[in-house]
Formats: C-alpha cells, structure tokens, sequence
C-alpha cells in the first residue's frame, strides 16, 4: 500500500493586495492609452461645442449686420416719402427689396426685383412705434423662402404708408471662412489635447516603468529586491512605498513559511526516525526483541506523527477559510467534556456559575480548549484550574491556570509561536507538537477574540492563559 502523501500550504496574508498593486502597475500602458481615449474624447465634446456655439454667434451677428443695414436702407426711403420725394422707382442698391404700400394693400413704389409683385403682408407697427422687425415666410419675393423684414410706417391717419425692406434669412454658415476655420479646429484641438496627454502621461508614468522592470526581475528566491522610489512624494512615489511595503511584508511572509516548512520537516523526521530505528531493531534482532515493547513504541511514534499531521491540517483549514459554520456554544459544557473525556496527570477543577455561550464553531473551540487544558496539564506541579465567566461588555472569559514554574515575561508571545518550545520546559513538553497553544490564538482570532498569557492572580508561580471571546 502506498502511503498518503500529506500536502501542506501556506499563503502570504499579503498575497491578495500585492496582487492588487502589482496587476495596477503591469496595466499602466493601458491606464495611459485610456487617459489619452478619454481626454481625446472630452476635448472633441468640448471643441464640438465650443465650435457650435461660434457658428451661433457668427450667424447672429449676420443676422444683426443685415437687419441695421435693412433698417438704414429702410429709413432713407422714409425720409424721401416725408419729404415728397419717392417716385414709383425707389432708389436702393442693385439686389435691394423695397416695397412701399398703402393702407389699401396698394404698392406705391417698388425696387426693380419686387416690381410687380404681390404687396408684403405684415402686421403694422405698434402705435408708439413706427417701425416693426421680424420674419416671414409667406411674402412673394425672390432670392428665398423666408424673409428677414424691417417696417417703417410714414404719416398718420388714413393718410399713412407702409415701407417694407426685405432681405432673405442668412443660413447656417453666412460667412463661410470663419466657419471652415472653427470646424477645422475641432479635430486640431482634439488632436493636440490627446497629444499633450499622450505625453504627459508618458512622463508621469515613466517612474512606473521602471518599477514594472524591477517587478518583472523579482522572483520568490530574490524578495530582498525593491522597486525605485520617485523623489516627488505623488500618486507614484506613494505607490512605489506601498509596493515596497508588501514586498517587505512578502518577504517576511517567505521567511516564515520557510522556517515553518523546515520545523514541519524536523517535526516529522523525529518520530518517523524513532519509527525506522524500532523496526530495524525488531528485523535484525527479532530473538532479543520484546513484541509488545516494540509495538507499544511504534504506537507511541505513531500517535505523535498523528497529532503534528492534525494539528498541521487545522492550521492549514485556518489559513485556507476563517468563515467556518458558526452556532451558539455552551463553553462551560465544553469544557466539562474536555476534561471528562481524557485522562489527565493533574488534578483538573472547572469553576462557573453557570454556561458562557459564545458564538463559534465548536469543533474549533473545542480544539481551542483541549489544546489550552493539555499544556497546563503537562507544566502543572499537581492542579490546572479552568475558570469561566461572563464580563461585561457581551465578552466570554475563559481562564486556564497551572501551579507550574511559569513563563518569563519576555517569553510570553514566543510561546504562541508555531513549534516553539521554552529550554526550561523542553522536558515537559515532549509530548506535545510545538502548535497547540499556535492554532489556539489563530482559533481566537478567527472568532475575533484574544488570548494572551499573564500572570497568576494569586501571585503564585505558574502560568495563567486568558481568552476572551465576544458573545
């Protein structure tokens, strides 16, 4: 039979934001070619508009040019009917429409081009005025289909005339070189915008280039590599200290999944070493062999293998997903069974005034809690006491107190280290893995609670573990 192969993997925590930061800066090419689309695009909008805008000007301006120059052709007429001296032919430049009608719709004088055409219809002026601008197009006059008018009303009463000077509407573009010229600048404009994008944004993101090269070179045997800080504290200095940072943290990250795979090794090595020497001695000696000794070895070997692979596997399913199925957990029945359940070398005293739920996995928190009573256990001198209790606010105290030696104060947070185990307490502490009281704080902190060690209360010698949980 094959022996099942036991893969373990860890992952960076800082695995996720540097792959965020490092796919940002691997895009950047396509980050410039879409600032200059974009600006591209706002600048013809924006020269669009503004082109428009200019063409709505000019031609009001025609607009107004041709109605002051109807309005004086129109008032030199006037001045000749006032003063006697309109003929049936009214004297106006070649091309100019001019038509004098009475109250009766009879033409009186006309230019050449309007003689002999229907008389203008239009509203007369009002009677505080004497002259009326506007449009029209229903007037039968050649050179178009609507017609700017300007009216001037001459004399009073029955006796009144009417002058009608015609021009016809200007169109959209009435003066053809400024508007050749704004519409030519629309894709100038937008040309010269995407350009100085183009080349501005080159130069802003030339420090990204040289960040994307030295990404490019690192590799996970090379993590003591950075990228080059910008002097300027900008967008791309601020980024290329952020990139540093998780490579810093990469770094660690690295060191510590190395320094863990070899603790894994040496771990693994010494009881399947103790397991190869037990089964050489009993094949080259079988006569001066004890079979029970020899297999009560094996087990012993045997059961120490299985507790680091276990306690491999729970770090490995802490890593790999913290949103484990969640319930509401009596601790203190939890504890009872913990206790209940397996021999101890000490005396083992569980004190509540009643349950302390929590909300969290049990198979974790019960883990969580034998691997806390079991080394008290092996440091206790005789008793291991569990205390359990409620605090407010809405928080789940759970204390596990030994009789032991204790543990330094500048020893208290290796302890929670994986496969750390103190000289004083190396003799004790063979029969435990070196990850028990690691995966403890990871399963407290994935139920976003603390465990730290600290002192007795009592001040006597020992060491006393406080978890805190929220309820």
């Amino acid at each position: 039979m094959r022996p099942r192969e036991v893969v373990i993997r860890v992952r960076p925590r800082t695995a996720g934001l540097s792959r965020r930061i490092w796919r940002a800066v691997l895009r950047h090419p396509e980050i410039r070619i879409r600032v200059t689309i974009t600006s591209g695009l706002v600048a013809l909008i924006l020269s669009t508009v503004l082109c428009v805008v200019l063409l709505f000007m000019v031609r009001q301006q025609a607009v107004s040019d041709t109605v002051v120059e109807m309005a004086r052709e129109g008032r030199k007429t006037a001045t000749l009917i006032a003063t006697g001296r309109l003929t049936d032919r009214i004297a106006a430049p070649d091309g100019s429409l001019q038509q004098v009608v009475d109250l009766n719709g009879r033409v009186l004088a006309a230019t050449p081009e309007m003689a002999g055409r229907q008389p203008v219809r239009f509203p007369p002026p009002e009677s505080t005025d004497d002259r009326r601008d506007g449009r029209s197009c229903e007037v039968d006059a050649p050179g178009g289909e609507c017609f700017i008018i300007v009216e001037y009303r001459v004399g009073f009463g029955r006796g009144a005339v009417f002058v009608f000077v015609l021009e016809p509407v200007p169109s959209l573009l009435p003066r053809p070189l400024p508007a050749a010229l704004f519409i030519l600048g629309v894709p100038v404009v937008t040309g010269l915008v995407a350009f100085a994008t183009w080349v501005a944004a080159s130069r802003a993101l030339r420090p990204v280039d040289a960040i994307r090269r030295e990404l490019d070179e690192i590799t996970a045997t090379d993590l003591e590599r950075r990228v080059p800080q910008p002097p300027r504290r900008d967008e791309v200095g601020l980024l290329a200290e952020s990139i540093n940072a998780t490579l810093d943290r990469l770094e660690k990250a690295v060191a510590r999944q190395r320094g863990f795979v070899t603790d894994v090794s040496h771990e693994l090595r010494s009881p399947l070493a103790a397991l190869r020497m037990e089964l050489e001695l009993a094949l080259s000696a079988p006569d001066d062999t004890a079979p029970q000794e020899t297999m009560q070895a094996i087990l012993d070997n045997t059961d120490r293998l299985t507790a680091v692979v276990d306690d491999l596997l729970a770090l490995a399913r802490l890593e790999a997903d913290r949103n484990f199925e969640r319930e509401p957990v009596d601790l203190t029945e939890l504890t009872d069974q913990e206790v209940l359940t397996r021999p101890r070398r000490t005396q083992v005293t569980v004190l509540s005034e009643g349950s302390v739920t929590v909300r969290g996995g049990r198979n974790e928190l019960a883990r969580l809690l034998r691997n806390l009573i079991d080394n008290a256990d092996r440091h206790a001198a005789r008793e291991v006491t569990v205390v359990l209790r409620p605090e407010p606010p809405a928080t789940a105290v759970v204390e596990v107190i030994d009789d032991g030696n204790g543990i330094p104060p500048e020893d208290r947070e290796r302890v929670f280290e994986r496969f750390t185990r103190l000289a004083q307490g190396r003799h004790r502490d063979a029969g435990g893995t070196g990850l028990g009281l690691a995966i403890s704080r990871d399963i407290a902190e994935a139920h976003r609670g603390t465990l730290v060690l600290t002192d007795r209360p009592d001040g006597q010698p020992g060491a006393r573990f406080v978890l805190r949980l929220p309820q």
